[in-house]
C-alpha cells in the first residue's frame, strides 16, 4: 500500500500566483532596454523557460556574463516595481492551501525566484504564514530542474520522499520532483496544458484548485 502523503511542496509562479503578464512585461522591458535595436523575442520563448532562473533565460540571448547580470538587474527592478499591481493568486488556490495546512500537512515552497521575491508573492496572496519553509534560487547551488531544491526542502522539513508531493505547473517542476524521488502533481490552471506535460507522467493531474484535496484526503 502506498505511503500517505503528508508533505506538499509548491512551485509559486503559474501554480499559486498568476504572474505571467508581469513576467512577460518584465522580459519585454528588459529586451527593449538592452537590445532595443533587435527583433523582440517571442513570448513563447520566455514561457517555455518558466521555472528556470533568470540567468539561464537571458543566457539564450547572450553569453556575456556581465550583460546577463545587467539584464537580470533590469528585469528584477521592473518586476518588483510592478509586482503588487499585476500579481494575484489563482482563484481558489489560497483557500485550498489553507485547508491543507489546517489538515496538518507540512508545506514548503520551492521556486526559481529569489527568496525575498518569493516571500513577496506569498504576502500578496496572504500565504506568508502558511509555509513551513521557502527555498529560493539563492538558497541552492542548482535550481530546478535539478533535484537539489526539492531535496533541500525535504531535508529541512525532516520529511520522507515517499510521503512528499511536488505541485507545479512546468516541465522543470515535474523533472525536479521526479529526480528527487517524490511524487509529482501537475496543475492545469497555469500557462501549460496536459499535452505539454503528458510525457513526464505526473502522479496526479490537477484540473482545478479543489483537486488538491485528492492528494491528502485518501
Amino acid at each position: 500500500m502506498p505511503a500517505a502523503n503528508t508533505t506538499f511542496l509548491f512551485d509559486l509562479d503559474g501554480t499559486i500566483i498568476d504572474s505571467i503578464e508581469l513576467i512577460l512585461r518584465s522580459y519585454r522591458h528588459t529586451m527593449q532596454r538592452h537590445r532595443g535595436n533587435e527583433p523582440m523575442p517571442p513570448d513563447e520563448m520566455w514561457i517555455q523557460g518558466l521555472g528556470t532562473p533568470l540567468w539561464a533565460q537571458f543566457g539564450q540571448i547572450t553569453e556575456d556574463k556581465e550583460e546577463i547580470e545587467r539584464m537580470v538587474q533590469t528585469y528584477r527592478t521592473y518586476n518588483l516595481t510592478h509586482h503588487d499591481a499585476l500579481v494575484k493568486p489563482y482563484e481558489g488556490v489560497v483557500d485550498e492551501i489553507r485547508r491543507m495546512k489546517d489538515a496538518g500537512s507540512q508545506l514548503g515552497l520551492v521556486t526559481s525566484k529569489l527568496h525575498d521575491g518569493a516571500m513577496r508573492g506569498l504576502r500578496v496572496s496572504g500565504l506568508d504564514e502558511a509555509f513551513d519553509i521557502v527555498i529560493g534560487c539563492d538558497d541552492v547551488t542548482n535550481s530546478k530542474p535539478h533535484p537539489e531544491p526539492v531535496l533541500k526542502a525535504i531535508d529541512e522539513l525532516g520529511a520522507s520522499a515517499d510521503q512528499t508531493v511536488f505541485v507545479g505547473d512546468s516541465r522543470h517542476d515535474m523533472e525536479s520532483g521526479r529526480a528527487a524521488g517524490v511524487k509529482t502533481a501537475a496543475v492545469l490552471w497555469g500557462p501549460f496544458d496536459r499535452a505539454h506535460l503528458q510525457d513526464l507522467k505526473p502522479d496526479y493531474w490537477l484540473e482545478k484548485p479543489d483537486d488538491l484535496r485528492q492528494l491528502y484526503e485518501l
